[in-house]
Order: structure tokens, then sequence, then C-alpha cells
């Protein structure tokens, strides 16, 4: 699952200092929510903004910002076609940022440099676009690769409105550890989410699980285990990829697919990494009640049984989706199968510790579990 949207307020806050520093504009007034036109203003600006200002870094962070208004404020105003028309027009501006984006972030200046850039993945069944990450030097490679997967929205609206990158400042955190990061958006997200079913309009959503009463798990981890396999299969393709050397990591519905592609063992696959890991989680939109609890802890000894890929698991005591309970009764039965992970249940984070990954203040946390865990499994 991925964060909720973030207040109107929140989001034009952080659209318009985005937007002030590509463009070195003046503070506009604050309203309660993003009016249409306030919403045209900044997309047309933005995308002025990628043609004119020379700051990569800044405009990327521009573009980042407006694709979470377009996402978010659908529950808000209802501007669907003005809204549809822009997520194309930002799509097709990420495509065409520089691909040497520099990040700077708010870090020491002897922080590892890192590239930024948005790819698109031509080698599976469905074309998509990705977040990529690239350690600066090294002489250019070959690096470890990281494999990060994004969560699941079963809503249709919420996946077409999906940010290009969802944990960017954990993929931050491995590209300064000298990996390369990819992170694909999924087909049935951002612009392949368009369903209209009464217009004959159907889109691509592979990890469904179906009927509650009939939840098909382990089916819904091995189509994210698919779609991990197309990533490997193309990047192992680029000269500063490491071929035999990669990282998954996932997060929810990513890191239940991350676990279904460790039972399959692929050869490359060196070491996978779950955030809160699982499916089924807020059953008819309630906290703490997953869908088939049961189910979920048969499906995940089901893949313990063939998992021979070292995991590690991390899980907060205030998940709302997978609280302390599930999650250790999942770990026992991976390891009773025979799987092979490493679990850390790590104290309350914020409101919902189910987005540990999504926070910049988190990195602290997991950062050390994360490279211990790594160093035992070069």
């Amino acid at each position: 699952m991925h964060r909720p949207c973030h207040t109107a307020v929140q989001i034009r806050r952080e659209v318009r200092l985005a937007a002030d520093s590509a463009l070195n504009a003046g503070p506009v007034e604050e309203a309660n929510w993003l009016s249409a036109p306030t919403l045209l203003t900044l997309a047309d600006e933005v995308i002025e903004a990628s043609m004119s200002v020379h700051n990569p870094t800044r405009t990327f962070d521009a573009w980042m910002y407006l694709l979470k208004v377009l996402r978010c404020s659908d529950t808000q105003q209802g501007h669907a076609p003005m809204r549809r028309r822009y997520l194309i027009a930002i799509i097709a501006g990420i495509a065409v940022l520089p691909l040497a984006a520099l990040a700077q972030q708010a870090v020491p200046s002897i922080a590892p440099q890192v590239h930024e850039e948005m790819w698109a993945i031509p080698s599976s069944p469905v074309p998509m676009l990705a977040y990529l990450i690239r350690p600066v030097g090294g002489g250019g490679g070959p690096f470890p690769l990281v494999v990060m997967n994004h969560g699941v929205s079963l809503d249709t609206m919420q996946r077409s409105y999906f940010p290009a990158i969802e944990f960017r400042d954990a993929a931050l955190w491995f590209a300064r550890q000298g990996y390369v990061v990819v992170a694909p958006v999924r087909p049935g997200y951002g612009a392949t989410a368009i369903e209209i079913p009464e217009r004959g309009l159907f889109g691509l959503f592979f990890p469904g699980v179906g009927k509650c009463s009939d939840a098909e798990f382990r089916e819904a981890g091995l189509a994210v285990a698919s779609i991990d396999k197309w990533i490997i299969d193309y990047m192992s393709t680029q000269s500063f990829i490491k071929r035999n050397e990669v990282i998954i990591v996932g997060q929810s519905g990513g890191g239940w697919g991350s676990i279904a592609l460790g039972s399959q063992n692929p050869e490359s696959v060196r070491a996978i990494i779950g955030f809160a890991a699982g499916r089924g989680g807020h059953f008819n939109g309630k906290p703490n009640n997953n869908c088939a609890p049961d189910r979920l802890v048969d499906a995940v000894a089901e893949f313990g049984r063939t998992a021979r890929v070292p995991m590690l698991w991390i899980y907060t005591r205030n998940d709302s989706y997978f609280g302390p309970d599930l999650s250790k009764r999942m770990t026992e039965a991976f390891r009773a199968a025979g799987g092979n992970v490493e679990y850390h249940l790590l104290s309350d984070f914020g409101g919902d510790g189910h987005f540990l990954i999504d926070s910049a203040d988190a990195v602290q946390l997991w950062a050390p579990i994360v490279g211990e865990f790594l160093a035992k499994h070069p």
C-alpha cells in the first residue's frame, strides 16, 4: 500500500516551493484547496520551467511535487479531464529531463553524488516507466543493482495518479552506498491505469487477489515477481550493472512480491529486503483488519518451502496493515518451512509505521540494520 495523500494545503505549499525554486517566482496566497485555475497555472509554470531553467534538480523536484498534486487533488475537486491532460504532459516532461540530473539533497557536501534519471523499460511485454538513480564516479561501474518495488493500491483512481518514485529517500541511500537503483512504475499505475469499462477501456493490473473468501495471495505475489524478473533481465544488459549482484527491496504488496521472487531463487539475486511486506491489509478500509490472515500465513509458508535467498523483513509495532502478531506469525511460518529470514520489529513510527520507508526521518532507523544485513550477504 502507498501513503495516502497529504492535505491540499500541505501539497500546495510543497508544489509552490518547488516551482518557486525552479522559477524564482514570488509566493502566492494559501488556500484551503487547489482550485482548477491554480492547478493549471502550476502545471504550466513547471512545464515552462523544464524548458527554460538550467537546474535539473530543481526542475525534477517540481515535476515530482506536481505529480503528487495531480494524484491527490482528484478526491477534492473532480477535475479529471484537466488533470489527465496535464498528467500526460508531465510524463512527457519527465521523459525529457536531462539524464544527468544531479541529486542535491540537504546533506553534507561529502555525501557521494548521484544521478537521477527516468527510463522507459522496453523489454517486458508491457513497457514501463522507471525511476533510476546511480552513483557518480566509480569509473562508470559496473555497480550492483537494487530493484525497488512500490506498494499496491486496489483503487483505480489512486493508481492513475501514482508518483514516478515513491521511496526517493530510500533510493538515495542505496545509491550513495554504491548501488544503481531502478524503481519501476508497474503496469496498472500512472498513465497505464486508465480504466473506463463503460467505454471499453480496461487497464492492466497484475497483482489482484480476487475475493477475500478465496484470496489468491500467492498468485498476486508471483505476478509482481514476474515483473521483477523482466526488470532484472533488461537492466542486466546495461554495461554499468553487475549482472549477478541484485538486491530486491519492496514495501507492502511490493515487499510481498519480493518474497515471492525469493521463492524462485533467481541466480542473480543475492538478497531480498521487505518493509511491511504482506497483502490483504485494511480490509473494507479498516485498520488492523486483514482480509484473510490465515491464508496469508499459509501462502508465506509455501514461499518458504523453496526460498533460499537470504531475506530481511522490517516491520513496526504500529503498522495498521500488518501488526506485530501477524508479522511474527508470517515469520515463524516462513522459517518453519525452510525459509532464511532475519526479522526486525521496530518501535512505533509516526502515525502508521506501515509507511516507514516513505519517510526521510526513518532512514537513520533502518539503514544500520540494512547495512549490516547486506554486509553479511555479499
